[in-house]
């Protein structure tokens, strides 16, 4: 398994509040509209489960496997080109700010894993950045 971890990012709102909108899926609805239509297709979610196609990827299925109350939600693939999971870690800063992260473990070999860096990398920071930017 091969760990990438995008930028940390502060929100100034509370872990609780954070961690209430982020753990149940149906609130993806708040950022749908954000995400480029020309890069991801065929958006379905609901409380536990995320589906979408992304260009030149493919289809994708995310499950939430483990909820950490106020810290940390833990997603696994259920379908996807490459197995990995993504977790979105939350860190108390004051009672009205936090920090995210969100680190993705691959499944990849040497040589994938160089081909794969720059594009997770990529994306992580703007999956990171766009969830720093939703109102909580």
């Amino acid at each position: 398994m091969t760990n990438f971890e995008s930028p940390v990012r502060q929100i100034p709102f509370s872990e609780e509040k954070v961690y209430e909108k982020l753990s149940n899926l149906n609130n993806i609805e708040a950022i749908k509209d954000k995400l480029p239509a020309d890069k991801v297709k065929d958006f379905k979610f609901d409380a536990d489960n995320v589906s979408f196609n992304i260009s030149g990827i493919g289809d994708i299925q995310l499950e939430v496997i483990e909820r950490i109350p106020s810290k940390c939600i833990k997603f696994g693939s259920t379908n996807s080109p490459i197995a990995f999971n993504l977790w979105i870690q939350i860190v108390s800063i004051s009672d009205n700010e936090c920090k995210i992260r969100i680190t993705a473990g691959l499944e990849v070999n040497v040589f994938m894993k160089s081909i794969v860096s720059k594009p997770v990398k990529e994306g992580l920071e703007k999956m990171v950045d766009m969830l720093s930017m939703i109102p909580y």
